[in-house]
């Protein structure tokens, strides 16, 4: 699989069932898992926390390769039934060809479905940050969330983000300067 770090979100176009029950569209243009056990764990976490995601700029899609009509019926049972439930807040993307899934590299082409894979894309479409992990183990929302932080606060302040970096800890960006990188050490471990 070669990285799709730095390279543009591939080209697609696919149905996507936003939360209204509405069934509209997509390609890349228009946006900046399978369902098993874990699936809807993970989703209705990320649903339940949009608003944090929101409150940063961030959009958060969900993409699995069932089809348009899967998403509707998973969003309209309820979440005690192993659904979505009515409450469900992330628009979800049917990459029924596995297009998408091909081209970002996370596609099990033996299984027929993808991997859990979460996709971190900037403001101008081009893929910054992939995680990627076997179906067993989800995903974590706060982690998530502070990937997208981490990289937003790159790009508006210039200094790269060291280990468990948070944007509410001001003192842990670190200016790529030899020098300046010195004083940081010094500072985290005095």
């Amino acid at each position: 699989m070669s990285s799709v770090i730095r390279k543009p979100l591939p080209a697609f176009k696919a149905p996507l069932v936003l939360p209204s029950g509405e069934i509209k569209e997509v390609t890349n243009k228009d946006t900046s898992a399978n369902y098993t056990f874990v699936c809807p764990t993970e989703l209705l976490a990320f649903s339940d926390s949009i608003a944090k995601f929101q409150a940063v700029g961030a959009e958060v899609v969900g993409v699995s390769c069932d089809s348009e009509y899967t998403h509707l019926s998973w969003t309209t049972t309820p979440r005690k039934q192993g659904g979505l439930g009515p409450d469900f807040k992330l628009p979800l993307l049917a990459d029924r060809t596995r297009h998408l899934s091909t081209s970002l590299g996370c596609l099990i082409e033996e299984d027929g479905h993808p991997f859990r894979a979460t996709y971190f894309v900037n403001p101008e479409g081009v893929v910054v940050a992939a995680h990627i992990n076997d179906a067993p183990v989800g995903r974590s929302v706060d982690e998530t969330l502070r990937t997208v932080q981490a990289f937003q606060f790159v790009a508006k302040h210039g200094e790269v983000c060291p280990v468990n970096f948070k944007p509410e800890d001001r003192k842990v960006g670190l200016v790529p300067d030899p020098k300046k990188a010195k004083e940081y050490f010094e500072k985290v471990n005095a």
